[in-house]
Formats: structure tokens, sequence, C-alpha cells
């Protein structure tokens, strides 16, 4: 069976982004290479990446040029050929189609996804606030892996979604399976989702 992990850049406040639309990147991140290396890595291991409609096209609009981009640093090429070599499943009402190794799923997603769960070995990195929540709430959540930026943005989108009005989500317990410091200030810890 795979786990899913919800891989993601974080403030110390667990905020993902600090404005609407800053689509991954932000000021307040302190990406250099060390950091990017260890991404690679990590994405290079992964089975499959599942990815929202959102953050595949904000993959989709940077990394298939980049990896043949001399003028880019060789470890952003290599992220580049990562991201498009590896199989992807983008989960979207909208889209039907997509490139770079990738099927869609539409309808059902949820439960179309823990039959992915339930078929696919290794560690299925996933992408997108609204899809992560979306697993945690089904029971799907397997893996936290978060590389926590020394920031406080004070507000901003969380890291999961809230609950709709007037309802709450139960507690999730973790533990510590992994942590690491990179350069700047940056730290990673790797969580699992207790049963």
């Amino acid at each position: 069976m795979g786990r899913f992990v919800y891989w993601m850049n974080v403030s110390l406040d667990l905020r993902i982004e600090a404005a609407p639309h800053e689509d991954g990147g932000g000021d307040w991140m302190r990406i250099r290479e060390p950091l990017h290396r260890e991404f690679n890595r990590r994405a290079a291991e992964m089975t499959l990446m599942v990815q929202g409609r959102r953050v595949f096209e904000i993959m989709e609009a940077y990394w298939p040029a980049a990896r043949d981009d001399a003028s880019l640093p060789a470890y952003l090429q290599e992220y580049g050929a990562i991201w498009t070599d590896t199989p992807k499943i983008l989960v979207s009402r909208t889209r039907t189609e997509a490139p770079y190794n990738t099927r869609v799923i539409g309808d059902d997603a949820i439960a179309r996804l823990a039959e992915v769960r339930a078929t696919t070995d290794g560690a299925i990195g996933v992408g997108g606030a609204t899809l992560a929540t979306a697993l945690r709430r089904a029971g799907l959540l397997d893996e936290l892996l978060l590389f926590t930026h020394p920031a406080i943005l004070g507000s901003g989108r969380p890291l999961f979604d809230p609950p709709p009005d007037g309802q709450t989500d139960a507690p999730v317990h973790l533990d510590l399976l992994e942590q690491a410091a990179f350069d700047e200030g940056v730290t990673m810890h790797r969580y699992a989702v207790r049963d």
C-alpha cells in the first residue's frame, strides 16, 4: 500500500501563503541550493505525485521548460526533469487532460485516490492544501513533510483548509519520523499520522 505524503513549505505559524495567489513563492521563503537539492532527492523518491489543479498549473507553467533551460542552475534543471518525468495524477473537475505523464481524476476523487493508495507502493506526494485537507478528513493522509521557514506571517492561507462554518475537525496526532536543519534557519520535520 502507498503512503500519501503532504509536502509543503510553511511559515512558523503554519501558513503556506502570505497573500492570495503567491503560488508557492513568497519572499518569506528561504530556498537556496542545498535545500532545493533536498527537494530534488525527495521528489525523485516519490512513486507518484497527486496534485490539485492550482498546484499542477503552477508547476506546469515553469518546470517542463526549466529542465532544458541551460541558463538555470543544474539543480533547477534536475527538478524540472523529475517533475516532468514522475507519474502524476491531476485532481480537477475543470480539466479533462494534462501532459507530462499525468492522468486526470475528476468525479469521486477521494474514493478513486483511496484505490490508488491501496494499489500503489511507496510514497505518493500530495500537492495542494485543498486536496490534503480532503485526504486528511477521509483518513487517507499518511505523512506530513514540512519545510519550515523562519518567518511568522500572521495571516494568509493555512496548511489545512478550515472546516465549514459551525463544524470542527477532529485532532490529528502525529509521530516524528525525521528532522533536519538547512541553511538560513529552515528546518524539515517529517511526521507519520497516527491511525
